[in-house]
């Protein structure tokens, strides 16, 4: 049976560890939630300040080119790459991940003109369901939406489809996809594919380039800490660049922007992704949480949130059982992504119960709590007071109380 010294052990011998200490985390608090919105990195606060004051407040417009706002998107994008396996030029920062789907979709679209299906996983996050169904209903050419679940996946790759758009991590159960095998299978048969690495990016090793991947979308806020509605990136591997138009057609990705022609001549490089001006202070919160990541090591992250996940899963069975829990992830750790889900019919009033105890994870409809491993923040005995917390929750049947059954707005 594990003991928390065992979880102090591991702790005292934590290469990571130091990294903690550039996050400003509330006393008390254990925080299992990075998955849906990272922790405040300190040197964010100081670069608002300095943005705010003195970029815009003392020398005003100038800054665009004096504070080189004009090629921030760019630059934290190339920071970005380093992260995901592409290459400087490959990837920019900016929008939400929707807005950024809806430029990937459009421009593979146009990529494979006689293909007219396009293959999602059914249970994928609704954004990426819902923009998809709206591209397909505004283009109006007889566009078909193929539904399937991972098992299903790689039969349904078929000479058919023009494009495949999948999230790497599930955001539900944490289940990791085989981005390697999905894409040589897509290439095999002509079609593209679009990665979401909002759960990925930061949290796992990702190579798009290794793997061949034609787009990719992910976000800024969770396990790369940009602040809550933090700005996207957009990945288009350097061989699609400047083959077709993405639908979204703003200055910002026009060829020579400041000379303001009349008609849109998009840029031949990743700038193309580019449509309005980008909200400068949110990019700039967002690189002090890729900087952070840049000078970690993503195999060290990987390993310690992958022991993470195996020691939580063990105590949940140790701690938990006859409680009607549920793994929902898959128990091996090289399935699986940066979290750990678990199933219960009364999950939204235990999370709640367990959130008024200061141990934060969240809930998923219809029956899923899930719990996320941040490792540059994340201490192991973290896991072991949140297993703790959830016995007692359990064993208390403080999930039962009045204040815990009616929904928020945001569960």
């Amino acid at each position: 049976m594990l003991t928390r010294s065992d979880f102090e052990k591991l702790d005292a011998t934590d290469d990571l560890a130091s990294f903690r200490e550039e996050f400003l985390l509330p006393e008390g608090v254990v925080y299992l939630d990075g998955n849906s919105l990272g922790a405040l990195p300190k040197a964010s606060a100081s670069r608002a300040e300095q943005v705010v004051r003195r970029e815009w407040g003392q020398d005003l417009i100038k800054s665009w080119n004096k504070a080189g706002w004009v090629s921030l998107s760019e630059r934290i994008g190339d920071k970005i790459a380093a992260l995901i396996g592409a290459a400087p030029g490959e990837v920019v920062a900016c929008d939400a991940t929707g807005i950024n789907l809806y430029k990937a979709l459009g421009m593979a679209l146009s990529l494979r003109p006689e293909r007219k299906k396009i293959l999602v996983e059914g249970s994928n996050f609704p954004t990426d369901l819902y923009v998809t169904q709206g591209l397909v209903q505004q283009l109006d050419r007889g566009h078909e939406i193929v539904y399937a679940e991972h098992e299903e996946i790689l039969d349904a790759i078929t000479e058919e489809v023009a494009v495949v758009s999948l999230i790497h991590v599930h955001y539900k159960t944490g289940r990791l996809l085989d981005m390697k095998a999905i894409t040589e299978k897509a290439h095999a048969v002509g079609a593209l594919v679009i990665w979401d690495l909002c759960h990925s990016a930061g949290a796992v090793p990702v190579d798009l380039n290794g793997c061949r991947a034609d787009f990719a979308v992910g976000c800024g806020y969770k396990y790369l800490n940009g602040g809550p509605g933090a700005p996207g990136f957009i990945f288009v591997a350097r061989r699609h660049q400047g083959q077709a138009i993405q639908p979204l057609t703003g200055w910002f990705g026009h060829e020579a922007p400041f000379e303001f022609h009349r008609d849109y001549r998009p840029a031949k490089t990743i700038r193309q992704m580019l449509t309005g001006t980008q909200p400068i202070v949110s990019l700039s919160l967002l690189e002090e949480g890729v900087d952070i990541l840049g000078r970690a090591d993503m195999n060290k992250i990987r390993r310690k949130s992958s022991l993470m996940g195996d020691l939580f899963v063990q105590l949940v069975e140790e701690q938990l059982d006859g409680f009607g829990f549920e793994l929902a992830s898959p128990r091996a750790a090289e399935k699986r992504g940066s979290q750990v889900s678990l199933r219960h019919e009364q999950g939204y009033a235990i999370m709640q119960a367990l959130i008024a105890e200061n141990i934060i994870g969240d809930f998923r409809a219809p029956d899923i709590v899930r719990f996320g491993f941040t490792p540059l923040y994340l201490r192991y005995v973290d896991i072991w007071d949140a297993v703790a917390g959830l016995r007692r929750v359990m064993e208390q049947k403080l999930w039962d109380l009045p204040d815990y059954q009616a929904k928020a707005a945001v569960t």
